[in-house]
């Protein structure tokens, strides 16, 4: 059990949501939490470190539990949950920051339990790069770090930024960051860049236009699962990172064909993700499910021999 297990250090919180259809308040969220419901939904013994507030009910960390996630990092501190609300776009394409209550989470200083220290699979969600290196600085010697990160971060934190990448084996950010961390607009020679800087890993996320994987062997693009309707984006990026890592860990691997097969599943997982409010879709998602889209994501590429016709 000990050589698949994952840490996931990131943010658990409320989210007020505003959608072109209705307003949801109160909506379980946080990048560690989707993270980690997507990583144990695979099957993955699943570690979670976070902080939440008095208003957290015991019965949201219960349920997590018996998913498979270990809470036993979560701590809970004087105060109120960290709540972020948003506005998104009548297409869903874009939202707007309207509030954001830090609480509990501005004095976050990450604790890993002794028993969690030597996870071999860690996922440094997106939090001040000075709290992604103090995670680094407690545990032993994994086989996997996986980061995010973001703009506010690249642009308000850029020596803090280049000392996490000097940490890392993966990297995943959206196509907009790794332009502004590279410097650079071609994604192609924007992913040269970002990788000469440490990590020898890069997904670079678009969207519904699916991500590509960057490493020695090459690039790799993977499709987004075409949905006929998307309710909620939040959380889709933290999913597919937790189902990218959840399958690495399970497969016990990081091969350049391994993680080939890790972004259908974690592009599987932030599907289901858009398909529900906050992360009820994939909290109602079954491993049947996830065998059910990986078929269909199978079918969707399938071409048979690429070969020019006598």
């Amino acid at each position: 059990m000990e050589k698949s297990s994952i840490l996931v250090v990131g943010s658990l919180a409320f989210d007020d949501l505003e959608m072109p259809f209705g307003t949801f308040e109160n909506v379980l969220g946080g990048a560690a939490t989707y993270s980690a419901v997507a990583a144990s939904l695979l099957g993955a013994p699943t570690r979670l470190v976070g902080v939440i507030g008095e208003d957290f009910e015991e019965a949201t960390l219960t349920d997590l539990q018996k998913r498979g996630v270990d809470t036993a990092g979560v701590e809970r501190a004087k105060g109120k949950t960290f709540r972020w609300r948003g506005r998104y776009s009548q297409d869903l394409a874009s939202r707007t920051t309207l509030d954001t209550q830090l609480n509990v989470f501005a004095d976050f200083r990450p604790k890993i339990p002794a028993s969690f220290k030597s996870s071999p699979y860690v996922l440094l969600g997106n939090i001040h790069p000075a709290l992604q290196l103090e995670v680094l600085a407690q545990i032993d010697k994994p086989w996997l770090v996986v980061a995010d990160t973001m703009n506010f971060w690249i642009s308000g934190e850029p020596k803090l930024v280049a000392d996490v990448l000097a940490k890392i084996d993966l990297l995943v950010i959206n196509d907009e960051e790794a332009r502004e961390l590279s410097g650079v607009h071609n994604l192609v020679k924007a992913a040269a860049e970002i990788r000469k800087r440490g990590p020898s890993k890069l997904i670079i996320k678009r969207g519904e236009h699916g991500a590509l994987y960057f490493d020695d062997e090459g690039v790799f693009f993977a499709p987004a699962y075409p949905l006929e309707e998307v309710v909620d984006p939040t959380g889709a990026g933290d999913s597919f990172a937790g189902g990218l890592i959840g399958y690495l860990s399970r497969a016990g691997t990081v091969s350049h064909a391994t993680m080939r097969q890790a972004m259908y599943f974690g592009s599987a997982m932030g599907s289901f993700c858009v398909e529900g409010i906050g992360p009820r879709r994939l909290l109602e998602t079954t491993r049947d499910d996830v065998s059910a889209r990986i078929k269909d994501f199978a079918d969707l590429v399938e071409t048979g021999p690429l070969t020019l016709p006598e």
